[in-house]
């Protein structure tokens, strides 16, 4: 096992598992986070107020992010049962980071109502998810409520208007949940919502005839290089020397935190006399997945944190080069990063036959391995294969988070 499976072991487990899924505003900025925990139920919750450590790992972790000007926290939202909300077993959260969201599955009793003004008036702000606009069971909510979640596969795009339009005198902030795809997002973008949650950054907008560019292209020929047993510092310098800026950014990040490198390094050569050829691999690979333009910073954050928790499942589990499930993580987005198809945009990008199977059709150990870190992190717990304790499933996916941020730091600065 390697020196880093072996720190993740000794981390502190938590009593929970934990994801985070991003809420987005109109300019596909992350604006909040929805707090995703094995169970939802009230001992979980309990789990934040009753164990500092977890409480502290979502302060420090899971509501951080980088932005322009280094590292901010955002609200979470919280999900919580009839249980919680009526027993006084609801944690004191500082309400400026935590919105409760109550279920539309809730039985909407004058109690219910009552505890809902309670804690909006100590300064929570309020989500209804679920919400049905058939059932009058929700009408007395809407006066007190601050973010209603409208699930727009369940309601139907078509019907989205009509809604819109019976809500207005409410003046509340309307949430686009299961956004799957860019038209979605464009129509619901039309229609006024004000916020957005789903999957539709992971989703390729095909463009027909779209090629990868220049700078890209670069990437690509280094990769190719490196591919070759004959590379060297010499002949990868001899690619690099046509964008030196390119290798100025690459050797940045390489002497950011994020790597820990010995000594400062001021070459590529001088990089892989240090630190060898996989590790200038895991760098041009890292650049090739930052955002072109027009692509939200969300959309390489989620490729970085997929990439290293790949990478260190690999490792916890005793697997083979663990380089190559990072590589699959990483790249497993790249379809929808350069609006390319995957299929096709792997016949240009050099990989073996192993790794593009695992990309387009999660075959193998490395395959299995991204549909682990896929379900982790859509908080689907449930359907994890298992092959190591779940709390370390946790402490890979807490470690990935930090690590992405470091990166992104180095990527910005």
């Amino acid at each position: 096992m390697s020196k880093l499976a072996s720190t993740l072991q000794g981390e502190e487990q938590l009593s929970v598992l934990m994801a985070r899924q991003p809420i987005f505003s109109k300019s596909q900025d992350v604006v909040a986070f929805e707090l995703l925990f094995r169970g939802q139920e009230g001992s979980d919750l309990r789990a934040i107020r009753d164990d500092i450590a977890t409480f502290d790992v979502v302060m420090n972790t899971y509501a951080n992010i980088v932005a322009e000007k280094g590292s901010k926290r955002l609200p979470c939202y919280l999900k919580i049962t009839d249980k919680v909300l009526l027993g006084d077993s609801l944690p004191e959260l500082p309400p400026t980071l935590f919105s409760l969201e109550i279920l539309g599955r809730s039985d909407i009793t004058p109690l219910f109502i009552a505890k809902v003004k309670e804690f909006s008036h100590k300064g929570y702000r309020i989500v209804l998810a679920d919400y049905d606009p058939e059932d009058s069971r929700f009408d007395p909510l809407l006066n007190v409520i601050h973010v209603l979640k409208l699930d727009i596969q369940r309601l139907g795009l078509s019907q989205l208007p009509k809604i819109i339009h019976k809500l207005k005198p409410y003046q509340l902030d309307l949430l686009a949940d299961k956004v799957e795809t860019k038209d979605e997002f464009r129509q619901c973008l039309e229609m006024g919502f004000s916020l957005y949650q789903g999957y539709f950054l992971s989703r390729p907008v095909a463009v027909k005839g779209k090629k990868i560019g220049t700078s890209k292209v670069l990437l690509l020929q280094l990769l190719g290089e490196l591919q070759q047993e004959s590379a060297t510092g010499a002949s990868l310098e001899g690619i690099a020397i046509n964008d030196p800026a390119l290798t100025y950014k690459i050797l940045k990040v390489v002497n950011s935190a994020a790597f820990h490198v010995p000594r400062e390094i001021n070459s590529l050569s001088h990089a892989i006399t240090l630190l060898g050829m996989e590790q200038i691999r895991r760098w041009i690979l890292l650049f090739l997945t930052t955002s072109e333009d027009g692509k939200p910073n969300e959309l390489t954050r989620s490729m970085l944190i997929r990439g290293r928790m790949c990478e260190l499942l690999a490792e916890l589990m005793g697997r083979e080069s663990s380089m190559n499930y990072f590589i699959v993580g990483l790249l497993s987005q790249l379809d929808a990063m350069f609006d390319i198809e995957m299929q096709e945009l792997l016949q240009e990008v050099p990989l073996s036959h192993e790794l593009k199977n695992a990309l387009l059709h999660y075959s193998g150990s490395m395959g299995e391995t991204l549909q682990d870190v896929e379900n982790y992190e859509r908080g689907q717990f449930d359907q994890l294969h298992g092959q190591i304790d779940r709390p370390l499933y946790e402490v890979a996916y807490r470690h990935s988070l930090k690590w992405s941020e470091q990166v992104m730091n180095a990527l910005q600065s």
